[in-house]
């Protein structure tokens, strides 16, 4: 490897470049031009650590990020969930490649990458939406990685930076907001609202499977027949309906579980199995065809006009914030809770409630696995501020009395 002087052009207009002249690990001669001498020796410096450690990509060598997202995409058709595949690819169509598509993964560094950051947000990108593009763009880089299209992933170079620099992790990223009941999870009282709300309702059997096990909602579309058994009292979860309407399994392994059912879950199903249209798939929850139901069409056609008969009512605001009105100038109101989660979210907080609150009082380990989380992480990050403290007037005379006779 060296670097040399070349010069060109006529006496009068004598011009001058400094060439990195090296041989990578292919065997092939590679040129590199810059206009100054220590830049070129930069370059074939750092050219010489990569060519021997084998992972040099030259630019001419490299391809762009448009065409690494192409192959990325197409190497996880067969992997990814198809609802991640999807998010991935609006990802890469609107945000990444109108920014990046041209740039060569070769030219990609640490400036580029906060760079790229800056425009996103500039441009009107919400903090949340920024940070799962910047992610994505991530995941294309460490699968270019993988296949010798790249030698760094720069996205997690930033992050390392940014993890080291905790004031400025903290300002880029706000702690997320603990769930509270009576805004995110249906008290008790509303919860009962809901059960009267739904007395004759053909929605009933759907609503209080789904307040009484906490399934997802794309697990009460794909429930079956054949997983609910009447005699335990228990439901089994072993797939799920994604929004596309297609059957498959748990996302992962954890969400394979068995819930039991209680009485009033039970009678229901009882009954409704009686009427319950009839499909191929036996499912327990279908449309009018015995079909899988459409995610939509529950939230519209159910669970918003249920609400607003129990009463949980919010007012109906526009884009920019301020209230809805109708025709003759009054606010109108929609449904308080508008996502099926949040029957999921009052199951958490039912089995952990103490007994003495109407509630189940399970160990954290037990609702994990009711709930299918992953990990007992995901428990306690999401609902651990609900879990009874233990040191209340009451429990800590009794725990001094104890202790001290």
């Amino acid at each position: 490897m060296s670097v040399r002087k070349r010069t060109w052009g006529s006496k009068d207009d004598r011009r001058e470049a400094w060439v990195a002249d090296y041989v990578d690990q292919q065997g092939t001669r590679r040129l590199k031009t810059f206009d100054r001498k220590k830049d070129a020796d930069a370059y074939e410096a750092k050219a010489t650590v990569e060519v021997s450690d084998g992972t040099h990509v030259a630019d001419s060598a490299s391809v762009t990020v448009k065409e690494a997202g192409a192959e990325w995409l197409a190497s996880a058709e067969s992997v990814l969930e198809r609802s991640t595949l999807e998010q991935y690819r609006q990802h890469l169509r609107l945000h990444i490649e109108p920014i990046l598509g041209r740039t060569k993964l070769s030219q990609l560094n640490v400036p580029t990458v906060t760079a790229f950051r800056e425009r996103l947000q500039r441009e009107g990108r919400s903090p949340t939406l920024t940070r799962y593009v910047v992610r994505s763009l991530g995941s294309l880089l460490a699968y270019a990685q993988e296949k010798g299209l790249v030698v760094r992933n720069t996205v997690h170079e930033v992050r390392g930076r940014r993890r080291r620099n905790r004031k400025d992790a903290a300002t880029t990223a706000p702690r997320k907001r603990k769930l509270q009941v009576g805004v995110d999870i249906p008290t008790p009282a509303e919860i009962k609202g809901v059960v009267q709300a739904l007395d004759g309702s053909p929605w009933r059997p759907l609503f209080l499977t789904a307040i009484f096990t906490g399934l997802r909602a794309s697990e009460l579309r794909g429930l079956t027949w054949d997983h609910i058994d009447f005699s335990k009292a228990e439901l089994k979860v072993r797939q799920r309906a994604d929004r596309w309407r297609s059957i498959g399994e748990p996302k992962t392994e954890a969400g394979e579980r068995t819930v039991p059912l209680p009485p009033i879950a039970v009678s229901t199903l009882r009954e409704w199995k009686l009427q319950c249209p009839k499909g191929k798939l036996r499912l327990v929850f279908p449309n009018g065809k015995g079909n899988v139901e459409f995610h939509v069409n529950i939230i519209q056609r159910g669970l918003i006009p249920t609400m607003i008969a129990a009463g949980l009512t919010a007012p109906a605001l526009d884009k920019s914030g301020k209230p809805r009105l109708d025709e003759s100038g009054k606010p109108l109101a929609t449904a308080k809770y508008s996502g099926m989660h949040a029957f999921r979210h009052f199951y958490a907080s039912w089995c952990i409630n103490r007994r003495a609150d109407g509630g189940m009082e399970l160990p954290a380990k037990v609702v994990q696995e009711r709930l299918g989380h992953s990990s007992i992480t995901v428990t306690l990050d999401t609902y651990g501020h609900l879990f009874p403290r233990g040191d209340d007037g009451a429990e800590l005379a009794e725990a001094e009395r104890a202790l001290l006779g």
